[in-house]
């Protein structure tokens, strides 16, 4: 077989893909998932980045990862969405209460912070066929609580790195311009964009691999979060174009910022569920199985039609079966 042949088959072999994946979205609860996921992170964005400034505060200073973060966020969702996240992380903030005040803040932000990343399993467990074993609930939730935590650190601490390295790439701007100014500029924001999409895959690949309860081979975990991040990226600035255009903010007043936030996390949780899809369709045309794990069993829907032929009679309310029985009961003989 010569390459020009191999190619065809490759794009044959992707394109199949690409319209089972649509076809699948299309079909399946995927825009349910999504609006699920953007009533959940209302309450679970400030938890979350709450606990990600705290962790992340105690390596690089509190200052420059909210700075970090809000910069983010106003390029996300424009500057009235952000501050209005910035009043939610203030009024949220642990510093300065009591012992039990503390404690009880602190769980009420683990479990506020965690319950979006569970939202996110359940999705995808659905999207993949599997469901956890009902026998295990209460070991299944101690799990899926740690390790939703895990992920909150993890990304507390990829927060740290990120902040490092840009700080490392403004410190060599600085030294290069002097002898390479124009060459410069574009390398840099080659370098943040390289680490920026990065970051974005480094991330599809632990939802992918680590939330579902599944047993999943790396091979289609790459695969899903590329797909996922490429998609991520295009999608990122088509929806602040939108966002940015529409009169959404205007229409709907002072709820305009609340309303913002849920549309941008609705449409970015759509592209998350199109790409766990496009995992599970490549896993099945490439031939790698997604398996469900220990913890977890396979879930086969079936569509059984039938034909009726005779309306079956409505069901006696109680007072109608007690009429019924009095007026077949056969009087005893004196």
């Amino acid at each position: 077989m010569d390459k020009r042949t191999k190619s065809r088959s490759k794009v044959k072999t992707y394109w199949r893909i690409l319209k089972s994946t649509v076809a699948g979205f299309l079909n399946e609860d995927s825009m349910k998932y999504s609006a699920s996921l953007s009533y959940y992170t209302v309450f679970s964005i400030g938890p979350i980045l709450v606990l990600m400034i705290a962790l992340a505060g105690i390596f690089y200073g509190e200052d420059a990862i909210e700075g970090k973060v809000f910069l983010e966020l106003r390029g996300l969702v424009g500057s009235n969405a952000a501050k209005q996240i910035q009043e939610v992380i203030q009024n949220l903030q642990l510093s300065g209460k009591s012992n039990l005040a503390l404690l009880i803040s602190s769980i009420t932000l683990v479990l506020g912070a965690t319950t979006v990343f569970g939202d996110i399993q359940n999705s995808i467990n659905k999207i993949w066929h599997v469901r956890a074993k009902p026998k295990k609930g209460w070991l299944k939730l101690i799990q899926d609580r740690l390790l939703s935590s895990s992920l909150v650190i993890g990304l507390g601490f990829l927060l740290v790195v990120t902040l490092i390295v840009n700080g490392v790439i403004l410190a060599l701007t600085d030294q290069l311009q002097h002898y390479f100014p124009d060459v410069t500029v574009m390398l840099m924001d080659g370098i943040n964009f390289a680490l920026s999409f990065g970051i974005i895959f480094l991330l599809f690949s632990v939802i992918f691999k680590a939330l579902p309860d599944v047993n999943i081979h790396w091979r289609t975990v790459r695969a899903g979060a590329l797909f996922t991040s490429i998609l991520f990226v295009l999608g990122r600035y088509l929806i602040g174009v939108y966002l940015e255009h529409s009169a959404t903010q205007d229409t709907y007043g002072a709820a305009g910022s609340f309303v913002l936030i849920l549309l941008w996390v609705y449409y970015t949780a759509a592209i998350l569920y199109f790409g766990a899809i496009y995992t599970r369709e490549y896993a099945t045309v490439m031939g790698i199985p997604i398996e469900p794990s220990q913890y977890a069993v396979h879930v086969e829907t079936q569509e059984i039609e039938r034909n009726v032929t005779e309306i079956p009679p409505a069901p006696l309310t109680q007072e109608e079966q007690t009429i019924t029985e009095e007026d077949t009961t056969i009087p005893k003989k004196a």
